[in-house]
């Protein structure tokens, strides 16, 4: 399986460059947040694959004018070619506005979405807007990871973590990848190619998928 993960910075070579063979060969799209709708919409239209996406703190527009043809995740579990992905967008409450949370309310949010997470059976990739607390976060309140981000990965152990929000130009010694336990910790930051084993399909959850194939009919 190959996912093309993006966040935080339209890609010039995939918007302002496009050409249809830049999008060949990937199974699905993933968004870690704060994107344009017009660019997220743009994705969705010319790629025939699923584009889902998490919320980033500076997406609130979102919720009045989500991007057309993307599926949102957020606090569901998306399962598509064997993988289970789980959405937890938002980040570290800075200031007042949407889809920022404290570890207490992001706490309250992985709590409820365990139902989700049992009945799927787990957790394969875990897509968020910030990152572990720790692993590629910073030291203000604004770009703080979330350190309650290890229950997920204590438990549920997924191979990938994918995130946003800690542009790699804040920085020469910003880094792209880290490890935790068993999960490669990625920053989505404009784009990034990640290669999976390929599995078989699962039966179960199919919710999400149908909603996406329905969308674009």
């Amino acid at each position: 399986m190959r996912l093309l993960a993006v966040a935080d910075e339209e890609s010039k070579y995939l918007w302002d460059y496009y050409e249809p063979e830049k999008l060949r060969g990937y199974d699905m799209i993933v968004g870690c947040g704060d994107l344009s709708i017009q660019y997220m919409t743009f994705l969705a239209t010319v790629a025939p694959v699923p584009v889902v996406y998490v919320h980033g703190n500076h997406d609130e527009s979102y919720d009045n004018r989500p991007p057309t043809g993307a599926l949102c995740i957020d606090d569901d579990v998306f399962c598509y070619k064997g993988y289970r992905f789980l959405g937890l967008g938002g980040s570290c409450r800075y200031r007042s506005g949407a889809w920022q949370f404290t570890e207490a309310e992001m706490r309250r949010r992985i709590r409820r979405v365990r139902g989700k997470i049992a009945r799927a059976g787990g957790v394969d990739v875990l897509v968020t807007h910030a990152p572990l607390h720790e692993y590629g976060d910073m030291n203000d309140l604004a770009h703080r990871g979330f350190t309650v981000f290890r229950e997920i990965l204590d438990t549920y152990k997924p191979a990938v973590m994918l995130h946003g929000h800690i542009h790699l130009t804040y920085g020469a010694n910003m880094e792209r990848e880290h490890q935790y336990g068993q999960t490669r910790i990625i920053n989505a930051f404009e784009r990034f190619t990640i290669e999976l084993p390929d599995r078989p399909e699962r039966p179960a959850h199919q919710g999400l998928l149908a909603r996406w194939r329905g969308m674009n009919r």
